[in-house]
């Protein structure tokens, strides 16, 4: 019976799913960030998350136990030198996908995994998002802003707006557009130009 051995085999057997995800454990340590597809990412999480809470613990045991899965002395010492120091406050999820999108050829969906202590941009973003949101710095643009003063604004009488409407509509009508020097010079133009 298959009880409780539910995960993702990629379509390839045993030995191949291993190397595979040992070697993509390695990029990822040592270039922190790779693009892979969806579905390889969420396996490579699984399989690389206990090894960097391994690495935390610098002891000759577990510096083996970290080779015996990845077989690279570089990765391993970068792993331990490095990567541990940056996570070492960090109680678990140490690594973030980030979906890009699909594939042309065959539409499968891709994503960028990378080490979440490595990405400068999105640390810097946090720390601005902190520094904004302090209670005396609310209080600080509050004191910034004075009250303005009302604006006076002069009162006009009805009676006068009403005179001054039926004035200009008065002109608009004894005033007809024939007789106007504007029309008229521009109806001599028209039969020159012909």
């Amino acid at each position: 019976m298959r009880h409780n051995k539910k995960f993702n085999h990629l379509g390839r057997k045993t030995a191949h799913r291993k190397a595979m995800l040992s070697n993509m454990a390695s990029s990822l340590i040592q270039h922190k960030r790779i693009a892979t597809t969806l579905a390889k990412a969420k396996a490579l999480q699984v399989y690389v998350e206990p090894l960097l809470t391994k690495s935390k613990e610098d002891t000759t045991h577990s510096r083996r136990t970290v080779f015996s899965h990845l077989q690279n002395k570089e990765v391993v010492t970068e792993l331990f030198q490095n990567v541990s120091q940056k996570i070492a406050n960090r109680p678990g999820g140490y690594t973030r996908i980030l979906r890009t999108g699909f594939r042309l050829g065959d539409n499968a969906e891709m994503c960028i995994i990378e080490l979440v202590d490595y990405n400068e941009n999105m640390l810097k973003e946090k720390a601005a998002k902190k520094a904004s949101r302090t209670r005396r710095a609310g209080t600080a643009k509050k004191a910034e802003l004075t009250p303005v003063a009302p604006i006076a604004v002069p009162v006009v009488e009805e009676a006068e707006v009403v005179e001054e409407v039926v004035a200009v509509e008065e002109a608009v009508v004894e005033t007809p557009a024939e007789e106007t020097p504007e029309v008229a010079a521009e109806a001599e133009e028209a039969p020159k130009a012909e």
